[in-house]
């Protein structure tokens, strides 16, 4: 009866979004012009992801991330609502604080991955709270310090919101 009340979300890659955003940036660079002031360029290393929520009532539990080999991997939420062919990411639509997670080179592979405890929580907790009014939210995923796309596995589980 306990699974029933939990929902695991996985971030998925959005494609699309991850290619009009580094298409913003290389058309800046081959025009020779600079980004608007506190607008955000996707860099290099970085992607977009979604989690969409099909409930809405939804209490944070925890993060699940999985690391092979070393590595950082850091998850910034986006606050607006996105339609990127008519808006740019700006700096101030990132969300504080973000989840940061990595394994160290030598970690033994079922070492658990390191966080920062308090700023997941936290970070667990808002998205939860922005899943009551939104049915999609976005974030950017950086992939460090050797980290590769393929080699991590992240998802939020949340607990369902039952009425009493």
């Amino acid at each position: 009866m306990a699974e029933d009340m939990e929902l695991e979300l996985e971030f998925t890659e959005d494609l699309q979004l991850t290619d009009v955003m580094r298409h913003r940036a290389q058309s800046l660079q081959q025009k020779g012009q600079k980004r608007q002031d506190g607008e955000r360029l996707l860099l290099p290393y970085e992607a977009v992801y979604r989690l969409d929520f099909n409930e809405q009532e939804l209490s944070f539990s925890h993060w699940n991330v999985s690391i092979k080999g070393p590595g950082r991997l850091s998850v910034t939420g986006i606050s607006q609502l996105w339609t990127p062919d008519l808006t740019n990411l700006m700096t101030r639509q990132l969300l504080e604080p973000s989840g940061q997670f990595w394994r160290s080179a030598g970690d033994p592979e079922d070492a658990p991955i390191k966080c920062l405890e308090a700023d997941i929580q936290e970070f667990g907790e808002r998205i939860a709270d922005l899943a009551k009014v939104r049915k999609v939210m976005y974030f950017l995923l950086a992939f460090k310090d050797g980290a590769e796309k393929d080699s991590i596995k992240c998802s939020l589980v949340f607990k369902k919101d039952v009425e009493a």
